[in-house]
Parts: structure tokens; sequence; C-alpha cells
């Protein structure tokens, strides 16, 4: 094999290794918008085991929780405080390692605007699941 061949062979093999982990991002990040989504408390539940692993961890300027029922109280207070909301990517997933970031906004099913925004990091774990969560705000509306 040549140097260009093996060159491009290493190329080819740095683009899927790069596909496949941002498929894995993108996953992870999916089910925890399904997670903070998820109104019904069950089906909360659900959505936070499927998305956070069992000792997972949260924190933001306004909560600091860990394990999946912490995780759903918090959900819960931040769908009680913003009733007829909705959290949606904003932008793209960005990741290395088992590390990813993302920005997000707070919806109004009503009229679309949208009060609230920030962005997160998030730590997998090898089953793909959300080890740890640090988030940010950068648009919250005035007191």
């Amino acid at each position: 094999m040549t140097q260009q061949e093996q060159q491009d062979q290493h190329e080819q093999q740095v683009a899927r290794q790069s596909v496949e982990a941002g498929e894995r991002y993108a996953g992870a990040v999916a089910r925890y918008f399904e997670a903070w989504n998820a109104t019904e408390e069950g089906a909360r539940a659900k959505a936070v085991a499927a998305a956070f692993g069992e000792g997972a961890t949260y924190t933001d300027p306004l909560a600091d929780v860990a394990g999946h029922e912490g995780l759903v109280a918090a959900i819960a207070g931040a769908q009680a405080q913003f009733p007829g909301f909705v959290f949606r990517p904003l932008g793209g997933v960005d990741g290395h390692h088992d590390m990813a970031r993302f920005g997000w906004e707070l919806v109004s099913v009503a009229d679309g605007s949208a009060p609230v925004a920030g962005f997160d990091v998030v730590r997998l774990g090898a089953d793909g699941r959300i080890r740890s969560v640090f988030g940010f705000l950068d648009r919250v509306p005035g007191v």
C-alpha cells in the first residue's frame, strides 16, 4: 500500500468515527429533550431513565440535583414554572470524547416566543446515557 493510500484510508476511518460519534451525541441530546418535554409523570420518569444514567447529576444556576428522582423533580418544577412551553434545540450538537454541548431555548407553544435560552454540556457514560449536565443560561426573563 502506498503512503497516499494509507493516508486516504486513515482519513476515511477518521471520517467514519466522526459520523459515529456525532450520531452518539445527537441521540443522547434527542433523549435529553424527550425527557425535558415529557409532561405526564410516568412518561417523564421513563424518559429520564432512557436519557440519564442512574447516578446522573444536573447542575445549572437554578438547580443542583442527582439521580433519576432529582431529575424528574427538576423537570417537573421547570414545567410548572413555564406551563405551555417546550424545550427545543438551538443549533447543532458539538462533541468530543464523552462530552457534548448544545444550545436550547424554551418556547411557548401558544405564540412561539422564547424567553429563556442557554446551552448545556453533557458527559456521556459508556452506555450512551448522560452522566452529568452542566447548564448555562444565556437569556432569562426579567423579574
